[in-house]
């Protein structure tokens, strides 16, 4: 593992904001001794897209759930990863797996997203997958029984959503 002298230099510049932000944020800084364990019993698997307030849009306070999030709201290794640790040592007990609407992994191809990341100057990406979901209802039925058969998470309640995103509501789907 390398240590953090053998890193290149950062960009102090570059993060200057947000570590602004965080003295603010810090100085009425209220979640001290709150709880690691998802006091409502939830994990909400869902997409990385800044329109999404998990917290807000189901009323949960900071420590009612875990949230994940990556593109696309897929229920992926890694996310089972964390789920199965989730159920197992923080009380996770139900699990939301919301998609939502004008969602860019939703509705193109692999092929589309790859040449939009080379379009907007990002190179050629093809050794990474990014499972985009060409038929995004029939995705989250199949991530939410991804979930459910997992022999790891027996016991656990697991639903599919959708989430508008020009609304706000939350639909179940499955």
């Amino acid at each position: 593992m390398r240590s953090t002298s053998d890193l290149p230099a950062a960009d102090d510049h570059g993060f200057d904001d947000v570590i602004e932000a965080n003295a603010r944020y810090a100085a009425g800084f209220g979640l001290s001794g709150l709880q690691p364990r998802a006091a409502r019993g939830l994990a909400i698997v869902t997409c990385m897209d800044s329109r999404i307030e998990p917290l807000s849009m189901l009323g949960l306070a900071p420590g009612d759930a875990k949230i994940l999030r990556n593109a696309g709201a897929r229920v992926t290794d890694d996310v089972v990863r964390s789920l199965v640790l989730a159920r197992h040592l923080l009380a996770v007990e139900r699990v939301m797996v919301v998609a939502h609407t004008q969602c860019r992994m939703a509705g193109g191809t692999e092929d589309d997203v790859h040449e939009s990341i080379r379009a907007a100057g990002g190179g050629d990406t093809r050794e990474l997958t990014f499972l985009v979901a060409t038929d995004q209802m029939q995705t989250l039925r199949d991530d939410v029984l991804r979930a459910r058969s997992s022999p790891h998470l027996s016991g656990a309640v697991v639903g599919g959503f959708l989430y508008d995103v020009e609304t706000g509501r939350v639909g179940r789907v499955c």
